[in-house]
C-alpha cells in the first residue's frame, strides 16, 4: 500500500484535527474503477452526486481495513522485549477488535482478552494490542483470528503459556443471513500453563471481573 510515489489524502476535522492517509496512486485508481463497475451492477448510478468519490473512498477503506498484511506481528514483539525475572500472569484485556469476515467481507467487531505467563521476557504492553490489529486487519474467520494471536505471542515470547479469549459480533449473521442481532461469537486459545483448569479458570475470573 504504501511506497515512494504514495499520495496524501487529507482530511480536515474540527478543532483543526488533520488526517493524513498515505496511498499508492496506482493502486486506488485500479481499485475505484472496480468499484465504480460494481456500483453499476447493482444498478446504481456511479456518476451521480453523492457517489461521485465513493469508489475512491472505499478503495482507501479498503486498504486501511486490510493494511494488516503489510505488518509483521513477530517483528512488532520483537522491537519491545525486556529481560525481566516475573513469572506471574500479564493480562490486557478488552482490546478492541475490528475484523472483517472473509465469507461475505462484513464486519465484525468486539474484544479481545489476551493474556501469558513470562519466561524470562516481558513485552512492551502497548505491543499486545497492536499485534491483535495486525491480525485483525487482515480477512479472517473469528477461529483463524484467536489462534495467529496465541501462537506469535508463543513462538514469539516463548513463554510458559498463553491465553486468547475473544468475543465479537458477526454483521454476516445480524445484518443477512439469520439475522441474530443480539448474537455473541465466543473463541479460545491456550498454550503451556493455560491447558491445566487452574491457571485457565484463573485467568477466565480476571478478564470477567471489574475493577472497583
Amino acid at each position: 500500500m504504501k511506497n515512494e510515489d504514495e499520495i496524501p489524502d487529507r482530511d480536515e476535522g474540527i478543532n483543526g484535527y488533520q488526517k493524513i492517509d498515505r496511498y499508492n496512486p496506482e493502486l486506488i485508481s485500479n481499485l475505484s474503477a472496480h468499484y465504480h463497475d460494481v456500483l453499476k451492477q447493482i444498478g446504481e448510478n456511479p456518476e451521480r452526486e453523492g457517489l461521485l468519490k465513493t469508489p475512491e473512498r472505499i478503495a482507501k477503506a479498503m486498504l486501511y481495513l486490510t493494511h494488516g498484511y503489510e505488518l509483521d506481528a513477530k517483528e512488532i514483539l520483537n522491537s519491545a522485549m525486556f529481560k525481566e525475572e516475573y513469572s506471574q500472569m500479564v493480562i490486557v484485556k478488552d482490546i478492541e477488535v475490528y475484523s472483517m469476515c472473509e465469507h461475505h467481507m462484513l464486519p465484525f467487531f468486539g474484544k479481545a482478552h489476551i493474556a501469558y505467563i513470562p519466561n524470562g521476557y516481558v513485552v512492551g504492553l502497548s505491543k499486545i494490542p497492536r499485534i491483535v490489529d495486525v491480525f485483525a486487519r487482515r480477512l479472517q474467520v473469528q477461529e483463524r483470528l484467536t489462534n495467529e494471536i496465541r501462537d506469535c505471542i508463543q513462538e514469539t515470547l516463548q513463554p510458559i503459556g498463553v491465553g486468547v479469549v475473544i468475543e465479537c459480533r458477526h454483521l454476516c449473521m445480524s445484518m443477512r443471513g439469520v439475522q441474530k442481532q443480539n448474537s455473541v461469537t465466543t473463541t479460545s486459545a491456550f498454550t503451556g500453563e493455560f491447558l491445566k483448569e487452574k491457571t485457565r479458570t484463573e485467568f477466565l475470573n480476571l478478564i470477567s471481573s471489574r475493577l472497583s
